[in-house]
């Protein structure tokens, strides 16, 4: 799988969220994560950045909307950097961009502590990436891969999944960043099959339409 993926969606009237103002033609959208950006076990239009993308219809003066992912599967904050820094052009700025990783730390058993500097750098990048402008930044919540099929909720894995969950809506709040819980909706997962992949662990393509509703829902306010 590619690790990283540039989609051009072409004559899409797209819109900005409520934040962000914009004056071209065309709208870029960075996504930044791992699995669950990248939509393993989905096709590549039923990816939710993909999705949160063909969502901004309301603005008519865009016709040209680009969504850029820099994920894979498996990869931790530490990949993360590194793909960055290797993919990325710091030259380019963004008009949205998305943060979502921190769950291979977790199932990799990494010291926790690693966590929050390399997910503040990151962040920072992320702003930067946005013209440093920190309302065109989001960041979404770790789901919980325990309410899956080949999990089945073990409780040790939420748990854990909380303690990350609380330390990066926390660092969101201290640098005033729009954060997406979308953690309730991936616990759904052992009640509502058709929210997980085939794979029986990574969200499905209708479990990632609820993400982007949600996403939709709070850009609005």
């Amino acid at each position: 799988m590619k690790s990283s993926l540039t989609i051009i969606i072409l004559s899409l009237a797209a819109g900005l969220w409520s934040q962000s103002q914009h004056d071209s033609e065309s709208f870029c959208f960075l996504a930044l994560g791992d699995s669950y950006t990248i939509g393993e076990s989905v096709s590549p239009e039923q990816r939710w950045p993909v999705q949160l993308a063909e969502k901004f219809s309301i603005h008519p003066g865009i016709d040209n909307v680009e969504v850029e992912i820099i994920a894979k599967t498996g990869w931790t904050t530490g990949d993360l950097l590194e793909g960055v820094a290797a993919q990325l052009d710091a030259s380019r700025t963004y008009d949205l961009v998305s943060l979502l990783i921190g769950v291979n730390n977790q199932y990799q058993h990494l010291p926790f502590e690693l966590y929050e500097p390399q997910f503040r750098l990151l962040l920072e990048k992320a702003i930067n990436c946005a013209g440093g402008q920190n309302e065109k930044v989001f960041i979404v919540s770790i789901p919980d891969y325990a309410y899956t099929p080949s999990f089945r909720h073990h409780q040790e894995i939420s748990n854990e999944i909380d303690k990350y969950n609380t330390l990066n809506r926390k660092i969101a709040s201290e640098y005033g960043i729009t954060y997406i819980d979308v953690t309730p909706i991936s616990r759904e997962g052992l009640k509502k099959t058709e929210y997980v992949a085939q794979d029986e662990l990574h969200p499905s393509a209708e479990q990632y339409t609820e993400w982007v509703k949600v996403m939709i829902e709070k850009f609005g306010r």
